[in-house]
């Protein structure tokens, strides 16, 4: 097992379909103690009977726009169970007109939003969590993101600026946090069918393209990316920071 005595911290959960339910799981198939944090709006009872599947495991809520409800967040976590190996952030939020709408129509707080939760959440977590002094020595952070951020996706709209920000604030965080030997690393996961994917116009039919047009004709699962994700969090991956990659079976690479 490549995560056997590591603990990482998986933010954003919301339920089994996931990507970062997938990530949880991998981790823990791995040996890694997994802590989670999610959205204070999000039901305790619900976080609970979900995470429960996962022995050892805790939530702790935490607002990914508030600078001062990650750090308590963090703090606890140090608190209950000492430093850490390891942080995947999951959350994006952007708002539903913003994304059904023509780009060319997002409000200038629709930007905002979706640049604030879906990038700089991670830059603030990554900063706070060093301040903290709750990091092992080699840990490595994971952020997810899409190929919209190079593409233009229909649908994805404000979301693939988000995730452009955050693919390029990795490659700065990578240069900083790697002077204390840390590593910071996303995965550019292929369209998988989760409740946030249902705010996408046209959903079903990206399904539909990538199983015809990508090189292993399937669409990617949560457990694939959970285990990429893992990869990343492993000491397999010690000499890999600032880098995307893609686990979408192959759809990056193609072309008309």
């Amino acid at each position: 097992m490549i995560l056997e005595g590591k603990k990482v911290v998986i933010m954003g959960i919301r339920n089994k379909w996931s990507i970062a339910w997938g990530a949880a799981k991998s981790a823990y198939e791995q040996g890694a103690q997994v802590i989670f944090t999610h959205n204070a709006a999000e039901s305790e009872d619900k976080v609970q009977a979900l995470i429960s599947e996962i022995p050892g495991s805790k939530s702790y809520p935490c607002d990914a726009g508030s600078d001062e409800s990650i750090r308590k967040c963090l703090e606890s976590i140090k608190k209950d169970f000492g430093k850490v190996d390891g942080i995947l952030h999951s959350i994006a939020h952007a708002f539903t007109d913003d994304l059904r709408n023509d780009f060319i129509n997002t409000s200038r707080e629709g930007y905002a939003h979706a640049c604030d939760i879906s990038a700089y959440s991670f830059v603030a977590t990554a900063r706070i969590a060093k301040e903290l002094d709750m990091l092992n020595e080699g840990a490595s952070f994971v952020t997810f993101t899409y190929f919209g951020s190079e593409k233009v996706m229909e649908g994805y709209n404000v979301m693939g600026v988000a995730k452009a920000a955050l693919e390029t604030s990795i490659k700065y965080m990578a240069k900083d946090l790697g002077k204390e030997g840390y590593r910071v690393n996303a995965v550019s996961a292929g369209p998988i069918k989760t409740l946030s994917a249902k705010g996408i116009k046209d959903f079903g039919s990206i399904l539909d393209v990538v199983e015809q047009r990508a090189p292993l004709h399937a669409n990617v699962t949560t457990k694939q990316v959970g285990d990429v994700t893992a990869f990343l969090f492993s000491n397999l991956a010690s000499a890999v920071t600032g880098e995307v990659i893609h686990a979408d079976n192959g759809f990056n690479v193609t072309g008309i």
